[in-house]
């Protein structure tokens, strides 16, 4: 729909469910753009500019766009934090003709003056819904005032509040709203995904978890936790019972989180046990469950969670277990997603329903059984240097050993020194002004020696 509007280059929102394809709805304009007005004389600086919330979908979308340009002379580079600048200048300085980044990163590299965005022709806010809800809009607006007014501007995302309407408002000229949905459906949720909400609790959450990741026929699997330390603990408890699972939080590196979603992506691992930085920027065709482990915050993150599948017309189960104290929270999201799921049932790992609802094998229990591990797992999945920025190099791969330190003259290793007696003397040119000198105690308990006797 978006097509012939975006490419006779008229300025355009587009607003369409998460996992419909929105990325070609821009990209295959912008690239046939970039090529009209690639010239000799611009000097290869950025002709394009993608902006975007989080680095996983800045990777992915210039993934989708450089498949797309595989045929093409046209230069895309990823631009975001976490990975040294170094690589990314150096591109820059080469000559980069689309520019896809996260708003941190693109106005660092601008203000060096690495970034040249005089010359660019298209711009593009993907998810930028998001943008809004991570506090980037005042980046987003500071970016955008630096570039040619003369350009063409294409807005997309899954929602649209007013905020991002007004900001479409001020910086596009005429834009069309195409909206992308079926008028007699009013919800922003994928109809293929098929919806679980039960009342759990806590205690009991790895276990159902566990036997739910036995279901007949699940593949791909993400987990969403609310927190990084809930994510983490997850990821052990799950790799404890036999199951290939990686991680992707705030306290990972971005080495770390590339090398879990490449694993995750190549099909070493097959859960993945992330927090909402992952909740956009995955997009992975064959994902077929989505497990809230927790409550979602609001019902636009319930949307974009659970959008990670039924993607690209494939059908998807979404699970979402809700704890009693959550239950208002929850309560909320159904009211304004207009769902049937008022009063979650309550579940066990033991439940019937969980058994029939989702096909798992009776019998099953919370331990994958050794026949079923197959996976090569995460290590098999090499860790890029990224040169990371206020990382230690090296320090996602492993964890940290209790080394002894090196001496700083010799450069060997630092010997075990005994520590000089105590003594209560105080030197005279030691002691301050203000006190008085004192002499010496003399101990005589426990000794034998003639020299302490003629003490």
């Amino acid at each position: 729909m978006t097509l012939p509007i975006a490419m006779a280059g008229q300025d355009l929102i587009g607003q369409a469910k998460t996992g419909t394809g929105k990325t070609l709805g821009f990209g295959i304009p912008l690239l046939t753009q970039v090529l009209e007005k690639k010239t000799s004389d611009v000097g290869r600086t950025p002709l394009a500019l993608v902006i975007v919330p989080t680095r996983e979908l800045a990777i992915q979308v210039a993934s989708d766009l450089s498949q797309a340009a595989a045929k093409l002379d046209v230069e895309i580079l990823s631009v975001y934090g976490g990975k040294a600048y170094e690589p990314q200048i150096a591109a820059l300085e080469k000559g980069v003709d689309v520019a896809v980044g996260t708003p941190g990163r693109l106005i660092d590299l601008m203000k060096q003056r690495h970034l040249n965005l005089k010359n660019v022709r298209v711009l593009v806010l993907d998810e930028a819904d998001e943008m809004l809800d991570m506090g980037f809009l005042p980046d987003v607006e500071n970016l955008v005032s630096n570039l040619p007014t003369a350009r063409h501007t294409m807005l997309f995302s899954a929602t649209m509040p007013g905020q991002i309407v007004a900001l479409a408002r001020r910086y596009m000229s005429q834009p069309t709203h195409i909206r992308a949905s079926d008028p007699t459906n009013e919800s922003s949720i994928v109809d293929a995904i098929e919806q679980h909400v039960w009342r759990a609790h806590q205690m009991d959450k790895p276990e159902l978890v566990a036997r739910v990741l036995q279901a007949t026929g699940r593949g791909l699997t993400i987990i969403f936790c609310r927190t990084k330390r809930v994510a983490s603990s997850l990821s052990e408890n799950l790799s404890e019972r036999g199951f290939a699972v990686a991680s992707v939080h705030g306290d990972l590196g971005q080495g770390a989180r590339e090398q879990a979603l490449r694993a995750f992506r190549n099909g070493k691992v097959d859960v993945l046990v992330a927090t909402d930085v992952a909740a956009r920027g995955i997009d992975v065709a064959d994902v077929t469950h989505v497990i809230n482990y927790e409550c979602p915050e609001d019902d636009k993150t319930y949307v974009h969670r659970i959008g990670r599948t039924g993607r690209a017309g494939n059908t998807g189960v979404a699970i979402t277990l809700v704890d009693w104290q959550d239950t208002n929270r929850w309560q909320m999201i159904n009211r304004t997603l207009g769902l049937a799921f008022n009063d979650p049932l309550e579940t066990y790992s033991s439940s019937p329903h969980v058994y029939a609802g989702l096909n798992i094998p009776a019998g099953i229990t919370g331990q994958l059984p050794t026949a079923n591990q197959s996976r090569a797992g995460l290590g098999a999945e090499t860790i890029e240097e990224l040169g990371e920025t206020g990382k230690r190099k090296g320090g996602n791969s492993a964890p940290r050993t209790n080394k002894p330190a090196r001496d700083n003259k010799s450069g060997g290793q630092r010997t075990d020194r005994a520590k000089p007696a105590r003594t209560s003397e105080i030197k005279t040119e030691d002691a301050p002004k203000e006190r008085t000198q004192r002499a010496p105690r003399k101990r005589t308990r426990g000794t034998n020696t003639p020299e302490a006797a003629s003490d």
